[in-house]
C-alpha cells in the first residue's frame, strides 16, 4: 500500500543529498530548516514553529507560529502535523548535528513515529537513522556500509539478523550493552527482525539510500 511522504527539513546540520520530493509529497520547514530550503529552491507547503532559530516570522497563510513556552520540538510538531495529513512515511532533514540535546530529542522523535505505526529516518550527509517497532526493515542488494542496531526505550526481544556479515537469530538486545555496533553489509539483500520492543538502526556509508531500505510491520499495517 502506498504511504504518502513527509518531508521535514529543521536547523540542524542540512545535506541536500537525496532531498527529491515527489508529486503528492508534503514538505514541511520546521523553524530554521526555512532558510535551507530557501537556498535549496525548495517552496514548503507548511512553515512551522515558534522561529527562534529562523531569526524572524515567515509571512503567509501557510504559516503557523507557537509561542517558545511550549511542549513539543518544531521538529515534533513538524510531524504531528504530517500525521495528521495522512502521512506514513516522514524523511527529517536538518535533524542531526548542531546541539546535541536537539539531536536526541529527533532521536525520541523517531520513536514517537514508530509508537504510531509510521516510518521515520533522519538523513545526514553520511548516514541514515531509523527507529522501528515488531516487524521487519529491509534492505536492497548492493547496499554498502556499516550497519549497526540498539535496543531503544528497553529491551528487544526476538531480534535477527540476515544478509549481514555478523548474524543472529531471536537474540535478545540490552539498552544498557552496545552489542549490535559496526556490523557490515555483504552485498546481498538484509533484513532485520524484532519481535517485541523497539530497535534504533544507523547506516553509515556516504550512498546509504533510505529509498534502499523498507519497513513491514509484523502485523501489516
Amino acid at each position: 500500500m502506498e504511504q504518502r511522504v513527509c518531508w521535514i527539513c529543521g536547523a540542524g546540520d542540512f545535506t541536500p543529498r537525496l532531498f527529491v520530493p515527489a508529486a503528492g509529497d508534503m514538505v514541511v520547514a520546521a523553524d530554521g530548516g526555512l532558510a535551507y530550503l530557501a537556498r535549496a529552491g525548495v517552496v514548503p507547503d507548511h512553515i512551522l514553529g515558534d522561529f527562534d532559530s529562523l531569526g524572524r516570522r515567515p509571512d503567509g497563510a501557510n504559516v503557523t507560529a507557537y509561542p517558545p513556552e511550549k511542549d513539543d520540538t518544531d521538529m515534533l510538531l513538524a510531524v504531528k502535523y504530517g500525521l495528521a495529513r495522512g502521512c506514513r512515511r516522514f524523511y527529517l532533514y536538518g535533524g542531526l548535528g548542531g546541539r546535541l540535546s536537539h539531536t536526541l530529542a529527533n532521536l525520541q522523535v523517531l520513536r514517537f513515529l514508530a509508537r504510531q505505526g509510521a516510518c521515520g529516518i533522519l538523513v545526514d550527509s553520511e548516514s541514515v537513522v531509523t527507529v522501528f517497532a515488531r516487524g521487519w526493515l529491509r534492505f536492497a542488494p548492493g547496499c554498502g556500509g556499516v550497519l549497526s542496531v540498539f535496543a531503544c526505550g528497553g529491551a528487544a526481544e526476538g531480534v535477527s539478523i540476515r544478509g549481514m556479515k555478523y548474524n543472529v537469530e531471536r537474540v535478545s538486545l540490552s539498552p544498557d550493552y552496545p552489542l549490535g555496533t559496526s556490523n557490515e553489509f555483504t552485498g546481498a539483500s538484509g533484513e532485520i527482525e524484532v519481535e517485541t520492543g523497539t530497535l534504533a538502526v544507523v547506516w553509515e556509508h556516504e550512498t546509504s539510500d533510505f529509498r534502499q531500505m523498507t519497513f513491514e510491520p509484523a502485523d501489516g499495517v
